[in-house]
């Protein structure tokens, strides 16, 4: 009885052991400016496949995660890059925003608010975990678009980061606390003050 209890014991002990490691594996890595992000493909708002290496080379990229397309802070923050477009193309800087949305969210997101540039599917969330930004689960939300009612699903909710890579995919800017309303502008005033080199 007691060689059955001491054997219980340290199997229990074993799995704990166990599962505090596969804890600490899944979590995200923490990266940091001067780091270089691995090329990734995601899928864009018109379900095509959107490579990183396509887009380097060719200009700096504000990449920007954002929660939920169609949500207030989210379309604030988007509105935002979409109005200021023309300053961040005069300086050399592309803009793509990334969330746990399926594409075709993305595409009535970007139908609905005239958004001008790439918004990108990370439904597995496994981009987000490249630069370290924080997921949970998702959600399921109804909205009116003109009228009709859409169902608007996404399999994860990432946090609110924004990111700027140079074109050797270096990051050189990194916020974690992100203001939706004033990201864009914060952006541009650094680039354009030279603070982001």
């Amino acid at each position: 009885m007691l060689k059955a209890s001491i054997r219980n014991f340290i199997y229990l002990l074993f799995l704990i052991m166990l599962s505090t490691i596969i804890d600490v594996s899944a979590q995200a890595v923490t990266i940091k400016i001067g780091d270089k992000i691995p090329d990734f493909k995601a899928i864009d708002q018109d379900g095509k496949d959107w490579h990183l290496s396509d887009h380097l080379h060719k200009s700096d990229i504000v990449i920007y995660f954002y929660p939920a397309a169609m949500t207030s802070g989210c379309t604030k923050q988007a509105c935002g890059f979409r109005d200021s477009k023309n300053v961040f193309d005069s300086l050399g800087v592309q803009i793509v925003g990334i969330s746990g949305d399926l594409f075709e969210n993305l595409n009535q997101f970007k139908k609905a608010y005239d958004l001008n540039f790439d918004l990108l599917s990370d439904a597995d969330g496994k981009i987000a975990k490249a630069f370290g930004v924080p997921v949970r689960d998702g959600g399921i939300f109804e909205k009116v678009i003109n009228n009709k009612q859409y169902k608007l699903s996404r399999p994860i909710t990432t946090a609110r980061w924004t990111f700027v890579l140079d074109k050797n995919s270096t990051i050189i800017y990194k916020n974690s606390d992100v203001n939706a309303a004033k990201d864009s502008q914060i952006i541009l005033d650094l680039l354009t003050n030279k603070e982001i080199k």
